[in-house]
């Protein structure tokens, strides 16, 4: 296979475990404030000493290498605290999204058979529902089974365990993919592996010690693990968010004097819209950088010219978390139009999907990446022969393109792509076309089945409200910018686009709609 255009550049990354991201901030700043949540303020030093504690108290109960403890609940202190008591210990975190239900959990219980699950108090029913073989660890009251979480972690300590493991091998996260196509896998995170990424966000966002990044995507998402190693390793400040709230999250970025926000496509359509947004204090700001979804040119440009505030962006996926970005010490290079260029250490290249050879810059294809930060693998063993090309190159499912310089293109999911007599379509390039319409807030292209081409585009649109435009209106938008073959059979109006908790549009639920 022939190298990528542009080669990143090789750095060198501290050989430690997770936890010891914490731990070496600590050393450094103990008093400094590294967490921010409601009116909570946790310094690095009582991180630290209460993941210490905690790390023991599970010890007691059984917890020590190996096992695997599942967190299922929302953002709040006590799941970072988890995290880092886990990681301290050899085990791994069963990272489950708290918008999952007794269905969902029965089938990452079968992959991962975790023997304890620290779980929200309101969220323990779907727990017992999914008959959980293991021992609840509740969070809040009442506790009505299981282990009470306060009991556990009511003390602090100095004293860490010290215990060694090879970061290289040794589990330590188990986030899950998001499932847009099919059911989640699990994806095997090692301590070398979120040490690397949690470097390589912080070197891509430019993260240091007067930052202040904002987290409410989920915590067991790959990006809010990100979020919490980058910020650890900078010894930035870390403002948590359980559930986001566009003015709460605006209201923050004015007291907490915020410096780094984060989007995904929801959050970013919402601040664009937003009717007021001239009137919150955003002047702290460095920049809003949009990722875990393509961007949408138009939606950006509208929130810079209210704001004044730009955009970064960047490109990654569970199984490799920072693969490109917009280049960190040049914002006069800054672009909309791309995911940015490899970062530190990543390997990239675009090949066709179907015989695997390499393709030229400006030839799309699928990328395939490899380098420190990849998983170690998924969860069934069964899922990895199709993930991974020989010399371990991992297939990203994603279609896209480069420039002779590096710069990377997403047009679309491989499995996503919509055949239409023969041609392939992408669901993004419509939905740039459509979003750029005063009145659509949101939408979601899908394909759908027909007799005649195979398959065929159809658009769910999200309305401002107020608006009314009629369906040929918007038909007419497409029609005069896109290919004919391109064009949506119908337009379906409808209330919300179903997405996963970073934002991906859930197509296949879209479809199965559609054609019902």
């Amino acid at each position: 296979m022939n190298p990528f255009p542009r080669s990143p550049p090789k750095l060198r990354y501290p050989k430690i475990l997770f936890h010891q991201l914490l731990e070496e901030a600590a050393d450094r700043d103990a008093d400094a404030v590294a967490l921010l949540f409601e009116e909570d303020r946790f310094t690095f030093g009582d991180l630290d000493r209460r993941s210490n504690a905690l790390a023991r108290s599970l010890r007691d109960h059984g917890v020590g290498p190996g096992t695997r403890v599942a967190l299922y609940a929302k953002n709040r202190p006590e799941w970072v605290l988890s995290l880092f008591a886990i990681s301290k210990l050899g085990a791994s975190a069963v990272l489950l999204s708290s918008a999952w239900r007794a269905g969902e959990l029965e089938h990452a219980f079968s992959l991962t058979g975790p023997r304890f699950i620290v779980v929200d108090a309101d969220l323990l029913e779907f727990v017992l529902e999914a008959s959980f073989e293991g021992e609840p660890i509740v969070l809040g009251e009442p506790v009505s089974a299981g282990i009470a979480f306060d009991d556990l972690a009511k003390t602090s300590s100095d004293t860490r365990l010290n215990l060694r493991f090879d970061p290289e091998t040794t589990e330590v996260a188990l986030p899950f993919s998001s499932g847009t196509t099919g059911l989640p896998k699990a994806v095997r995170h090692t301590h070398r592996s979120l040490v690397v990424a949690a470097h390589q966000w912080r070197i891509a966002l430019s993260l240091g010690r007067r930052d202040c990044i904002q987290t409410y995507t989920p915590l067991a998402h790959i990006l809010g693990v990100a979020n919490v190693g980058a910020g650890i390793a900078a010894g930035a400040r870390n403002r948590l968010f359980s559930a986001f709230d566009l003015e709460t999250v605006l209201r923050s970025v004015e007291r907490d004097r915020v410096t780094i926000g984060i989007a995904v496509a929801p959050v970013a359509l919402a601040m664009s819209n937003h009717p007021t947004i001239e009137d919150f204090d955003l002047s702290s700001l460095r920049f809003f950088d949009w990722c875990a979804t393509p961007i949408v040119s138009e939606v950006a440009k509208r929130f810079t010219r209210r704001t004044g505030i730009p955009w970064h962006t960047a490109y990654g996926c569970t199984e490799a978390p920072i693969l490109t970005a917009n280049p960190p010490d040049r914002p006069d290079r800054w672009r909309l139009d791309t995911a940015g260029v490899p970062g530190a250490d990543v390997e990239m290249q675009i090949i066709d999907p179907e015989t695997h050879e390499s393709l030229p810059p400006g030839q799309p294809g699928e990328v395939i990446v490899r380098g420190p930060n990849l998983m170690q693998g998924y969860l069934p063993e069964s899922a990895n022969e199709e993930a991974f090309l020989p010399g371990r190159w991992y297939r990203t499912g994603d279609i896209g393109w480069v420039e002779p310089e590096g710069w990377l293109h997403i047009t679309d999911r491989l499995k996503e792509m919509i055949k239409v007599s023969g041609f392939q379509v992408a669901p993004g390039e419509i939905e740039a076309v459509l979003l750029a319409h005063k009145d659509v807030v949101d939408c979601a292209v899908f394909g759908v089945a027909d007799e005649n081409r195979g398959h065929v585009p159809r658009a769910a649109v999200v309305l401002r409200e107020g608006a009314a435009p009629e369906e040929e209106e918007l038909l007419g938008v497409v029609s005069g910018r896109l290919a004919r073959y391109k064009w949506p059979v119908a337009i379906d109006f409808v209330s919300e686009i179903p997405r996963t908790a970073s934002g991906k549009a859930l197509r296949r639920i879209l479809s199965e709609r559609a054609e019902a």
